[in-house]
């Protein structure tokens, strides 16, 4: 799909930070010279042609009061995965799940991303899964620094 010099300026407009107001798309249109129902148009468009999937927040984890985070590798049975998948998605405390190829060397092949106000929550939030789960192998990889958190840029 080629998008349109509007179409374009809405997909640049969405890279940035949404206003954190009653209506923030009526105030991005305003920014780019339209209307808001022409901007909303143009989302629903992209959605229904599968350019646009969802629009979605990033939450500065910190200034919400969560300094912890970690990545947790699991060892699902290829079986199971879905639903684990399912299972893992499920959890408020947990912000990403994806499953992903088995390299040799490294047999993980599932991965979630654990949020909490401190380690022990997020030991928790695993201890949990694991008891909902059955899930016998896993690794918890705790974040020391973040050096990028940003939306993906396309233009």
């Amino acid at each position: 799909m080629k998008l349109k010099k509007t179409e374009e300026a809405i997909v640049r407009a969405l890279q940035g930070d949404i206003p954190l107001e009653p209506e923030p798309f009526k105030k991005m249109a305003a920014g780019l010279g339209i209307k808001e129902e022409e901007f909303l148009a143009a989302l629903k468009k992209f959605k229904k042609s599968g350019v646009l999937r969802c629009v979605r927040a990033i939450v500065r984890h910190k200034r919400a009061g969560y300094f912890a985070n970690a990545m947790v590798a699991w060892k699902i049975p290829a079986g199971r995965a879905i639903s684990f998948g399912k299972t893992a998605a499920a959890s408020p405390a947990i912000s990403h799940c994806y499953e992903r190829v088995v390299r040799p060397g490294w047999s993980y092949n599932l991965y979630t991303m654990v949020h909490g106000r401190s380690r022990a929550e997020i030991l928790k939030v695993v201890s949990g899964l694991v008891k909902k789960t059955g899930a016998k192998e896993y690794l918890v990889l705790e974040s020391l620094r973040e050096f990028k958190k940003t939306s993906m840029a396309y233009f």
